[in-house]
């Protein structure tokens, strides 16, 4: 082969071999550049401070995901109703101090607000405030023989009300005034409330020693203070129960349970009407006991 061969063949060689060496040099850069990006990437690890640290550490409650197909097909549990308790109101203790003081008292009772009932065993008298309460005064009331049980209403009222005694009281105290003025001296006391066309009364009286007493002829008698008091609350018509002296109830029962009006067919058991007016204990004036 002539010189003039082997040098074109040499220059045929040498210029894929300086493609070659091209490429490579493209590809080792571009090698280089991908490392130097990734570990520019990478952030070294950041020690956190004392303060981070320790607010980090506080345990923190996350509450489980709560599916909204199954939260709408459970109900939510309905609530229990609670029954409301038997309220018995306390015995009644008269010979406790200061239970003859007009106050409002525990009274369970079926009776509309407003109706009076008389506990004629006891010497209370109670003015229904609600279902629980009642405003609870002290009494006089009908001496044995004299005292009588059934309902009335309150027919009319009057202040300062004239006294006349009916004839039979006045066949047993022949001594009596036939007519008596409204006033202090008056043993009707300073107001009175009338129970339907009988000669019965709530009434007050001159002689407040006799609160807690059976001592009358079949009315009930209240200081003067408390039949004020009273007289301002009853309205006309208002409904008053009048328990038996022996009224026995079961427990949980209201007082007023054990009252029954009696059989209209049967004989009144009441003694008369005219023994009705109360008296005070004066000479000449009261009742013989």
């Amino acid at each position: 082969m002539s010189k003039r061969a082997k040098r074109r063949k040499a220059e045929t060689l040498a210029i894929p071999m300086a493609a070659r060496v091209a490429i490579g040099a493209v590809a080792v850069a571009a090698l280089g550049y991908g490392l130097l990006s990734r570990s520019a990437s990478v952030q070294p690890a950041r020690t956190p401070p004392a303060r981070e640290a320790r607010a980090s550490s506080t345990p923190v409650y996350v509450a489980p995901p709560v599916h909204a197909s199954a939260a709408a097909l459970t109900p939510a549990p309905a609530p229990i109703p609670v029954p409301a308790p038997l309220v018995e109101p306390p015995k009644a203790d008269a010979d406790a101090p200061g239970a003859f003081v007009r106050q409002v008292v525990d009274y369970t009772s079926r009776q509309a607000p407003g109706t009076v009932i008389i506990d004629t065993g006891n010497t209370f008298l109670y003015f229904v405030l609600n279902d629980r309460q009642a405003m609870r005064y002290g009494i006089g009331v009908g001496r044995e023989g004299f005292t009588w049980s059934g309902e009335q209403t309150v027919a009319r009222k009057a202040e300062w009300p004239d006294w006349h005694p009916p004839a039979e009281m006045v066949s047993r105290q022949p001594y009596l005034p036939r007519f008596m003025a409204g006033g202090p001296g008056n043993p009707l006391g300073a107001r009175a409330m009338y129970l339907g066309e009988t000669e019965y009364r709530i009434h007050g009286t001159n002689n407040p020693a006799t609160i807690g007493k059976k001592v009358s002829s079949g009315c009930i008698r209240l200081t003067n203070e408390d039949v004020t008091d009273l007289y301002e609350r009853v309205k006309v018509g208002a409904k008053v129960i009048v328990l038996p002296a022996t009224a026995a109830r079961r427990p949980g029962t209201p007082p007023d349970a054990a009252f029954r009006l009696p059989d209209p067919a049967s004989p009144s058991k009441r003694p008369l009407a005219a023994n009705a007016q109360m008296m005070s204990p004066g000479p000449k004036v009261a009742e013989v006991r």
